[in-house]
């Protein structure tokens, strides 16, 4: 277990090497909680290419549901002067259905502000330093146990930049997969996914492309699935 969890973070490190620049805009982990009934709450803590992201999602009723993220990163290159600071949080409020026994569907909407602080050299040197909107719907499809979940998520965010030289706006999907494994309360979580925008021709956004991660998640169940065998 322990050399996987260091392939990951390895991994994890070379895509981040790999693409590094001065983005406009850094997607955060995916959030899909997968509640399935009233009072249920999810909180789980990520390390990838983001930074560290926080996040956490309860079920008000036995169909809605809030959700509120969070993700920071602060990296600078000790052989370099390269750099990378990012701040952003984000809230939404979403719908979720069960379906039978162990299929779940959901979909969240919601708003979030951060900034971006970075800057790289290479071939071309790059400058960020711009504060971000975002606006963002993601549905879910999922299988839901007490010992594995999955998800696919294909997530659609509209990214509203104020660059150092003009407005900028971006239209992405992005398609993430989430596995999540452990005991009932407790589980592992890994993330994989691409984020594609749109509109790159109509204007020169600068984005991280990738969304990898791996993390904890801890649920504390209602008092009607505490009842239940899965």
């Amino acid at each position: 277990m322990r050399q996987v969890f260091y392939i990951v973070v390895l991994f994890i490190t070379t895509v981040f090497i790999l693409n590094s620049c001065a983005p406009l805009y850094v997607p955060n982990v995916v959030n899909a909680p997968m509640l399935r009934e009233k009072e249920e709450l999810n909180v789980s803590g990520h390390l990838g290419i983001s930074g560290f992201d926080a996040q956490g999602a309860y079920a008000v009723t036995d169909n809605f549901a809030l959700m509120v993220n969070g993700s920071y990163l602060n990296s600078t290159s000790d052989s370099t002067s390269n750099y990378h600071k990012h701040i952003f949080v984000e809230a939404g409020i979403g719908y979720y259905k069960p379906i039978k026994k162990h299929f779940i569907f959901d979909v969240y909407g919601g708003y979030g502000i951060g900034k971006i602080h970075a800057f790289s050299t290479g071939l071309f040197s790059a400058y960020s330093n711009t504060y971000v909107n975002r606006f963002f719907v993601q549905p879910s499809f999922g299988f839901t146990s007490s010992y594995f979940e999955a998800a696919i998520t294909p997530r659609s965010v509209v990214v509203f930049a104020n660059d150092k030289t003009k407005p900028m706006t971006g239209f992405f999907i992005e398609p993430t997969l989430i596995l999540k494994a452990g005991a009932p309360n407790l589980k592992f979580v890994a993330q994989l996914g691409l984020s594609f925008l749109i509109n790159k021709y109509e204007n020169d956004f600068d984005y991280q492309p990738f969304i990898v991660s791996i993390g904890l998640q801890y649920s504390l169940r209602g008092v009607e699935t505490k009842s239940r065998n899965f």
